[in-house]
């Protein structure tokens, strides 16, 4: 290890040190490593770059490296540049690692066979919660960088694809979706002359793919009644076009303003904010708060400060606000619950438990098949899980039901 090399390690390890007692109790943990690197004025941006992805790396793999914290520093800092994304900050330490690593197979259970180690890096209560996570791929996906997804939001997609060109940056599109855009690389879009005129937004596949599972009518009229900061609310109003509309409700006076901006932004003039919702709509999304269990790949901190009976608490709540909500669906009209989590208690459950109660709603299998075959989603007979496997996203459930009429 050369001098430079091992000031890096020192630096990383203090952070550590120092970061450590908020591991597992801080769920707004983002935050406080984004303000404690911030705060370094011997850091620039590349500095803050290698140290956030390595502390991220440390969070994913955190059981691994609690054990590796027994043996030689250089040992445990070698393993973790090794674990960590290949960006461009982290180059020139990972072309400094001993052989054995060179090459070496990217699964959990060969890493582990690498390093020696042995503890599991999932919560118990998530393996419970959702046995499908623990096998291969879906627990390598899950130990990896969460990528870069946009949604062009524009008629004219070359001009922003020629931007991202004239920048130097590559991407990659995929068939299925031609407004979604996965930027290769650590770059920055929100300077970028389409982001800023609202021609793109960032959004995770798999966030866009909720709605396209739905395939919402144009002209319809719908409600989207746990907005936060829009992302849904705007993939929304395109799809509606100027003749349909939105009305998007939350309880987070700040997401509703920070959704106002973008669709200002992006010209969207067909969203509304309504405070204490009236009236019925063709369709209703409720988009619910969640344990966050399928965003672990771009929150990796929400592994370790989550428990059961978070899930159990978030369940109860999304099952009050699907009932709550059910309620502005006109006859005949759709209502779509979503979540972010992969846990079963709060995806298939809350339905079963939504569909024991209100008998005039019913499971719309044409809308979960064809979106399965379409997409390639795994259908089960409430809904549609996402993977992250399956097209390198976070992971989501939705469902689509239908109220008689």
């Amino acid at each position: 290890m050369n001098s430079i090399a091992a000031n890096q390690a020192r630096v990383f390890w203090q952070l550590f040190t120092e970061l450590s007692a908020s591991f597992r109790t801080d769920r707004n943990l983002p935050g406080r490593i984004q303000k404690r690197l911030a705060s370094e004025r011997r850091f620039g941006s590349r500095d803050r770059r290698l140290y956030r992805e390595l502390l991220y790396t440390s969070l994913r793999y955190l059981p691994w490296v609690e054990q590796l914290q027994a043996r030689p520093e250089a040992e445990a800092w070698e393993a973790i540049v090794w674990l960590a994304a290949p960006i461009p900050a982290l180059r020139a330490l990972k072309e400094q690692l001993p052989a054995q690593f060179a090459g070496a197979e990217q699964s959990v259970g060969a890493k582990a066979k690498i390093l020696g180690v042995s503890a599991s890096l999932l919560p118990e209560w998530f393996v419970h919660e959702c046995p499908g996570a623990t096998g291969t791929p879906e627990i390598d996906v899950l130990h990896t960088r969460s990528p870069l997804w946009l949604r062009l939001q524009t008629d004219a997609p070359q001009a922003v694809l020629g931007e991202f060109e004239s920048r130097g940056w590559s991407w990659r599109q995929l068939p299925a979706f031609p407004d979604a855009v996965e930027l290769l690389g650590d770059v920055d879009v929100t300077q970028t002359e389409a982001f800023l005129a609202g021609k793109i937004e960032v959004q995770d596949l798999g966030s866009q793919l909720v709605l396209q599972a739905v395939a919402p009518s144009p002209g319809s009229h719908w409600l989207d009644a746990c907005a936060g900061a829009g992302g849904k609310t705007l993939q929304l109003a395109r799809a509606l076009g100027p003749q349909g509309s939105v009305a998007a409700h939350d309880i987070r006076p700040a997401a509703l303003e920070e959704l106002q901006q973008r669709a200002r932004r992006a010209s969207l003039r067909n969203v509304t904010i309504q405070t204490n919702p009236s009236g019925q709509f063709d369709g209703v999304l409720v988009d619910a708060p969640c344990s966050g269990s399928g965003t672990w790949r771009r929150s990796p901190h929400l592994k370790w400060c989550t428990s059961a009976s978070d899930v159990t608490n978030a369940a109860e709540l999304q099952k009050t606000l699907l009932a709550r909500f059910a309620t502005f669906v006109k006859p005949g009209g759709t209502l779509v619950y979503a979540t972010c989590s992969l846990c079963r208690s709060e995806d298939a459950a809350v339905v079963e438990s939504f569909l024991a109660g209100h008998a005039d709603f019913s499971v719309d299998d044409l809308a979960h098949s064809a979106a399965a075959a379409r997409f390639g989603l795994d259908r089960q007979s409430t809904g549609l899980t996402v993977w992250p496997s399956t097209h390198n996203t976070d992971g989501f459930f939705v469902s689509v039901l239908r109220r008689a009429g």
